[in-house]
């Protein structure tokens, strides 16, 4: 029994320091490949990855704004999870009765889960993602947590992150998309391997009209250092 505890305990100890370790190095280094990237090779029997990491600066300004409004809108107020979402989501799916389920992970949750998880719906693997979202909102600004989801995020067949987005679907740079461009890629972002931001469908042209709209009342996103007003923020949308 005193073996068992021991193993557990070193056990528990190499785990908080190594993922902690990550973290931090995250925090100052690119995020070249993940999990998703690896999974999705074997998935589809095609080794092939369309990633290119680029800063912040490096990429439109109305990126950010649009993955906001039409992601999480309220991702410069909260620490990692939006509560009021989250209750509306529950009340949402009660009404419906299962047949559809809402969700209402945030753009932190989405990035701890992209950069240090697997995909799933298990009660572990949530309670693996309530725990790096924890420490990325600890240890990252929110322009860190912004600029690694945007390099990270499956955008397409293959295409991971902005830049390769713009690049195969728009025939461009990430500075290069326009508003429109940006409000497009944002509507793809509940499912892009279903929706697409080559071909949108009508659906995805009127999501993206949505958005747009939205981002009317969405500040331009801060850099690194600068002061955020949350009297302009609005609520979370298109959930």
């Amino acid at each position: 029994m005193k073996i068992l505890k021991k193993i557990v305990r070193w056990g528990l100890s190499i785990f908080l320091a190594s993922t902690i370790l990550a973290v931090v190095a995250y925090r100052f280094i690119p995020v070249f490949i993940t999990p998703l990237m690896v999974i999705r090779c074997f998935q589809n029997g095609n080794l092939t990855i369309h990633h290119s990491w680029v800063s912040l600066d490096e990429m439109s300004r109305h990126i950010p704004v649009a993955v906001m409004a039409g992601e999480d809108s309220r991702f410069l107020l909260h620490h990692g999870f939006d509560f009021e979402a989250i209750g509306t989501a529950a009340k949402r799916n009660l009404t419906t009765g299962g047949t559809k389920k809402y969700g209402a992970s945030t753009i932190s949750q989405q990035t701890a889960k992209n950069v240090f998880l697997w995909p799933g719906r298990s009660w572990v693997r949530k309670g693996f993602e309530v725990y790096f979202t924890t420490l990325i909102e600890l240890f990252w600004s929110k322009q860190r947590i912004m600029e690694v989801y945007l390099n990270s995020i499956e955008m397409g067949d293959g295409i991971y992150g902005i830049e390769a987005c713009a690049e195969y679907n728009f025939g461009k740079s990430a500075r290069d998309l326009t508003r429109n461009d940006c409000a497009l890629i944002a509507a793809t972002l509940p499912n892009p391997r279903k929706f697409s931001s080559r071909n949108p469908s009508g659906y995805m042209r009127l999501r993206t009209r949505q958005i747009k709209s939205n981002m009317r009342y969405i500040p331009s996103f801060p850099k690194e250092g600068e002061d955020y007003d949350p009297g302009t923020a609005v609520g979370s949308t298109y959930k």
